[in-house]
């Protein structure tokens, strides 16, 4: 579907400006926003949100439980020492 939007001059240097600084084109910039929109309607399927194993999986493996021992006992070593 191709729609014509008719824009002040400011307004369309504004949207340019806005589109460039985010890299994107003005038609690309516009519909990000629309699909968010369209995705905000209620009762419509929305795009299919990833996991969280999804999001992180190029993060490599997590801290280990020891890890994180480690990482507090290191963190709070001193705490509140001499404070009474």
């Amino acid at each position: 579907m191709t729609i014509e939007l008719a824009l002040e001059p400011e307004r369309e240097a504004k949207l340019l400006a806005l589109a460039n600084a985010k890299g994107l084109s003005a038609d690309d910039l516009v519909r990000e926003v629309v699909d968010s929109m369209l995705d905000a309607v209620p009762g419509q399927p929305g795009r299919p949100k990833k996991s969280l194993y999804g999001l992180w999986a190029n993060h490599g493996r997590g801290p280990s439980e020891q890890e994180i021992d480690e990482n507090r006992r290191e963190m709070f070593r001193g705490f509140a020492e001499g404070e009474l």
